[in-house]
């Protein structure tokens, strides 16, 4: 087996260079284990894999899970490969996929243990924008001058799929509420979460709705100031795809997000790896209603 590899940028990002036929290899995936850890984020250019193919590389690393079967795109052309388009025709619920115009983590509003990784394939790409970022929690939370660490050690956020796309609808219409609080749950996430291997990363992104037990406002400043920290550009990889590439990120200490783009022509399939660890759980009411009360 023959591949090579180079490293992206200092703090995040990994290239590899293999064909298909050994991208299923034994000891080429001990390779992007390890490498997914250490990096964050994983390019194979031009790799132009089947959903077949994108699917055996999937399952090698673990358990496969589907948690968009309620929308729009889940199953399109294969179990468990979710197509991502604003192609009217196949995606009747489009403000998903323009919320990922946004930064965010895949699965963070779900009452399940965090997706491990998320492997994503360009089949055809848009004339402008499109282009998707990556920033590295991880890389992000070791930085951050101690005083701030320990200040923000112990906070617990609220995650919502209507903060999500808060930025898309402005004001959502009550029928669009109430489809998001039934399709997924109003989680409570640690701001700050100490992995299963002891590393510590921060838990953010545009469906962080509020810090429980700070008045909104003053919570909502410190996610703003906190997202801003994390996308600095020593923090960010961005990659500009070309038809066949296919990426893999881990999920658990990567937020992503996709520069704007119109053109309903372009369709990616996404792939998803279950994840062990399950850093939150489902927010109290009364924990709820106090980050949308004014001080």
């Amino acid at each position: 087996m023959a591949y090579r590899y180079e490293n992206a940028k200092d703090k995040i990002g990994g290239i590899f260079h293999i064909s298909r036929e050994d991208l299923t290899k034994d000891d080429f995936i001990a390779e992007v284990r390890a490498k997914l850890e250490e990096r964050g984020v994983l390019v194979f250019p031009q790799l132009h894999a089947s959903d077949a193919e994108q699917l055996a590389f999937t399952d090698k690393l673990g358990e496969r899970v589907n948690f968009t079967r309620q929308v729009p795109g889940s199953d399109a052309s294969a179990q468990d490969v979710y197509k991502i388009t604003l192609d009217k025709q196949l995606n009747t619920e489009r403000d998903y996929v323009l919320g990922t115009f946004f930064w965010h983590i895949d699965g963070v509003t779900i009452d399940q243990p965090l997706p491990k990784a998320t492997v994503l394939s360009a089949r055809a790409l848009s004339a402008e924008g499109g282009a998707t970022e990556f920033a590295n929690l991880y890389a992000a939370y070791d930085d951050l001058p101690e005083r701030e660490k320990a200040e923000i050690a112990d906070l617990h956020v609220i995650h919502t799929v209507e903060a999500a796309v808060r930025p898309v609808n402005g004001i959502v219409p009550p029928e669009r509420l109430e489809r998001y609080r039934t399709m997924a749950a109003q989680m409570d996430q640690p701001l700050v979460w100490t992995h299963d291997d002891g590393r510590k990363s921060l838990l953010i992104g545009t469906h962080a709705d509020g810090i429980v037990g700070m008045p909104g406002p003053h919570g909502r400043a410190l996610l703003t100031r906190l997202q801003q920290w994390a996308s600095q550009p020593q923090y960010v990889y961005r990659h500009d795809w070309t038809p066949g590439d296919l990426v893999i990120w881990n999920n658990q200490g990567v937020m992503h997000r996709v520069v704007p783009y119109t053109d309903e022509n372009r369709v990616m399939h996404r792939t998803t790896i279950a994840g062990r660890e399950k850093p939150g759980h489902v927010a109290r009411g009364e924990d709820i209603e106090a980050i949308y009360v004014m001080p």
